[in-house]
């Protein structure tokens, strides 16, 4: 359903470092950079499906209140390391990982990146 997805930065190179380190956890890698945007692709995926950008009416990027990103993890120790990135790479804590009442096998973190959007990353397999 998704073609892809952007959130807004107002520091491309800080943002560059949060989401190589955090995606890598999920299988994510930066395919394309510029001075504007960094554009990150899944293992196989030769087009890029996240991006962080700098917004094209050069204002600056805010946070969309009730608006997060959750990204599919492979196992709970993706999750796991997801959360342990976010927050080594000047991301925040908003939800430490671990199960949630949306389903028996519903493993989850939520982050914030440097520029205050919310991540989660999300694991639905039973562990």
């Amino acid at each position: 359903m998704l073609l892809y997805i952007t959130l807004g930065s107002n520091d491309i190179t800080r943002s560059r470092g949060f989401y190589d380190a955090v995606l890598l956890t999920l299988g994510y890698q930066c395919l394309r950079e510029s001075d504007e945007e960094i554009g990150y692709a899944g293992e196989g995926d030769t087009r890029c499906r996240l991006w962080v950008v700098k917004p094209y009416d050069q204002r600056a990027a805010t946070i969309g209140n009730g608006s997060m990103v959750a990204l599919n993890a492979e196992s709970r120790a993706a999750v796991d390391a997801f959360h342990a990135a976010a927050l080594a790479s000047g991301g925040t804590d908003e939800g430490k990982p671990g199960l949630r009442s949306f389903h028996a096998n519903f493993y989850a973190a939520y982050v914030r990146d440097p520029d205050g959007n919310k991540l989660s990353a999300v694991c639905e397999r039973p562990e």
